[in-house]
């Protein structure tokens, strides 16, 4: 998904596969094939062929994927509660100071347009 999305949300087999060989990843042609496919029938992906070649296009932004990954380990860790993981993220010493400070002017940002 990141190789589609960074490409403009359409991209083209061949270039997925020259992404993938860039990165020095290995990945077999038939893997790759059935990864696309699974996110065809998942819904995150569309295809199209162009000549004989196969297009593949974004059905979601990156935004909206993270979101609703979030909201998946949300419900299936912390049951749902956001502010567990944030407390675990705080406890594990998983954010950065620069990382607290940005949340916190984000926070306020928003608590101001209440």
């Amino acid at each position: 998904m990141k190789i589609v999305w960074n490409e403009g949300g359409r991209v083209l087999y061949a270039s997925i596969m020259d992404r993938l060989a860039e990165t020095g990843s290995s990945w077999q042609k038939n893997t790759v094939i059935t990864l696309l496919s699974r996110l065809v029938d998942k819904g995150l992906l569309t295809t199209s062929k162009i000549g004989r070649r196969n297009e593949y296009a974004a059905a979601v932004t990156q935004e909206q994927y993270q979101a609703a990954q979030t909201r998946t380990l949300l419900n299936k860790l912390y049951r749902g509660e956001a502010k567990n993981l944030v407390m675990t993220l705080v406890q594990q010493d998983l954010l950065t100071e620069e990382d607290y400070e940005e949340v916190k002017a984000f926070w306020d940002a928003g608590r101001n347009k209440l």
